[in-house]
């Protein structure tokens, strides 16, 4: 068997490592053709952070002004991603932990949209650096986490592809999600072009992810240099970051 190295520039994560082609099989599915329509970033739970405000209290809204005041404190930007949905004056909708601090409370009412198609979800990584996807009525605050955010609906359930995605789905979406893969660290899937949940969900089974979430739709935008997928727009809440 021949070993492929993947060294900082790889989508499959931020420092160097060994990836055999049945790893690749795996990430990338039954073939190859999901490297087409997915852009993919993996990463350790701990070298995760999440980004609302910046010193100022000033909401960053766009991966480049996180970019900006990375770089204003001489650290580098790795990845970033849309951290999950917003209210219209861009703070986060449901829970979310920075730093241990809640700053947003738990969301566990019903409503319309995707965030209310129940189950929704947390993702969210402890202060000892696990990571975890969680359905709501399942998730409890121990005081143990250190970032979390509140999406919906759940990709994957115990395994399982919400019951409320049809196969065929004309339902059609740029979507953004996060999944924990068998080995415990954490998969960010960006899709390339307009897919239903049904299938954004199908990709992260075939990663054998027990529960994924998915984060957002059409707003969504990731900086994966890596794999030269740079979108410094957006305009929304809640980012995902890897900082070097």
């Amino acid at each position: 068997m021949i070993d492929i190295e993947l060294k900082e520039k790889s989508p499959l994560g931020n420092y160097k490592l060994l990836l055999s082609p049945v790893f690749l099989l795996i990430i990338f599915g039954t073939n190859f053709r999901d490297k087409e329509k997915f852009v993919v970033y993996v990463t350790e739970p701990p070298q995760l952070t999440f980004h609302w405000k910046d010193g100022n209290g000033q909401i960053f809204r766009s991966i480049g002004n996180l970019k900006r005041f990375t770089e204003s404190k001489g650290k580098k930007l790795v990845f970033a991603m849309n951290g999950g949905m917003y209210r219209g004056d861009h703070s986060p909708q449901g829970l979310f932990i920075e730093n241990s601090i809640e700053l947003s409370p738990l969301d566990s009412l019903s409503g319309a949209g995707n965030f209310y198609m129940k189950p929704n979800g947390i993702f969210y990584i402890t202060r000892t650096g696990t990571a975890i996807v969680s359905a709501t009525d399942d998730f409890k605050n121990n005081g143990e986490i250190k970032f979390a955010t509140q999406s919906g609906p759940m990709l994957l359930i115990d395994g399982q592809i919400h019951p409320a995605f049809k196969e065929g789905s004309t339902s059609l979406n740029i979507r953004n999600g996060v999944g924990i893969l068998p080995d415990n660290r954490v998969v960010f899937a960006i899709s390339k072009q307009e897919v239903n949940f049904h299938d954004f969900a199908m990709f992260f089974k075939r990663l054998n992810c027990k529960n994924a979430l998915y984060l957002d739709g059409f707003v969504s935008r990731a900086y994966i240099p890596g794999e030269n997928w740079k979108q410094l727009d957006g305009d929304f809440g809640v980012i995902i970051a890897v900082l070097r």
